[in-house]
């Protein structure tokens, strides 16, 4: 199974972007989902996730700014950002717990998608 995020682009404070995770192959489900975001020397860290019952959790800085969503029918995974900051210029990840037809649950990284915020 491979995750592939997109979304990513240049855009103005305040502004808006959706990420988009699909994954593919064979796969009966997500468990855990999660974004996490990394800036160059830094170490990645979790922006938000949710679980298998749809309970998220945001990092801080973009609580009240962010949403993250699922779609198991779909094999999607979103990220809305609202009211973009450029502090929140990154390299963002997805990351999943991907359930297989065996039932077994395997971590899956999408390549990442790069968020420019500047005017």
């Amino acid at each position: 199974v491979q995750l592939q995020a997109s979304g990513g682009g240049l855009v103005q404070p305040g502004g808006s972007l959706r990420l988009s995770c699909a994954a593919s192959g064979s796969m009966l489900g997500f468990n855990r989902v999660g974004w996490y975001r990394q800036v160059p020397g830094e170490q990645r860290v979790l922006v938000a996730a949710i679980t298998s019952r749809s309970t998220a959790n945001y990092a801080d800085s973009v609580r009240g700014r962010f949403t993250i969503s699922r779609d198991n029918a779909k094999k999607m995974v979103y990220l809305q950002m609202n009211s973009l900051r450029p502090e929140d210029t990154a390299v963002y990840y997805c990351n999943a717990g991907i359930i297989t037809p065996g039932f077994v649950i395997k971590d899956a990284w999408g390549q990442g998608t790069l968020v420019t915020v500047s005017s």
